[in-house]
């Protein structure tokens, strides 16, 4: 399923450039070892010029193991009081890598997106947006509300972002049955798969200039 039935993918000029990708991530890096597998295999024309963690995670030591240019900015070192300062370390490091797409890839901490990069950063949201999306609403947490609302479809959305939480423009879509038996595990499990085709999916579209916000 691609968007919504909106007008939300546009045509824009393809340069033909390899387009370079910042992740931002806060976990396992299991989204970045799926996208770095996709470039290697020559699927993906794109190169990750920098990694970027909100905290320690499993997901810094697999960017080291790959080569990666990889930096830790921790949220905790600055909070919601000092959140520009924060967003603006992290752009910082998407510019000296001459960044030409920003991919949150699990990423979990807030971080205010700068006119340069408003139409520039996309997300992977594990349900069919704009159903069980918003602040509080990621990982398990929205496997179980899915489950607990007796809906009998999910999947992942692809979207680019604003500073609004899971409100922006729709790429595509990807969607999986939710079966009876079904624990947030399972369902879980289930929808990851399609995340690992949709994204790598909405970036190639991005390299080729078929979308833009």
């Amino acid at each position: 399923m691609v968007g919504n039935g909106r007008p939300y993918c546009d045509k824009m000029n393809n340069t033909g450039k390899k387009l370079r990708l910042g992740v931002l991530l806060s976990g396992g890096g299991r989204t970045l070892v799926n996208i770095t597998d996709r470039i290697k295999a020559g699927t993906l024309d794109a190169e990750v010029a920098v990694v970027v963690a909100s905290r320690q995670c499993k997901g810094i030591q697999v960017s080291k193991a790959t080569g990666l240019d990889v930096h830790l900015v921790e949220y905790k070192q600055y909070g919601e009081e000092r959140l520009e300062e924060y967003s603006q370390k992290i752009a910082a490091l998407l510019d000296a890598a001459d960044v030409d797409l920003v991919i949150m890839a699990g990423f979990l901490s807030m971080w205010i997106i700068p006119p340069k990069y408003e139409s520039r950063v996309m997300n992977i949201h594990p349900a069919l947006l704009p159903k069980f999306g918003g602040q509080g609403m990621f990982g398990h947490y929205v496997h179980e509300a899915v489950i607990a609302a007796g809906e009998t479809e999910s999947g992942c959305t692809v979207h680019f972002v604003t500073n609004e939480y899971d409100k922006g423009p729709i790429v595509l879509q990807r969607s999986v049955p939710v079966l009876p038996e079904d624990t947030p595990d399972d369902l879980a499990s289930r929808v990851f798969q399609q995340e690992c085709e949709a994204f790598p999916e909405a970036i190639q579209m991005f390299a080729r200039g078929e979308v833009k916000f």
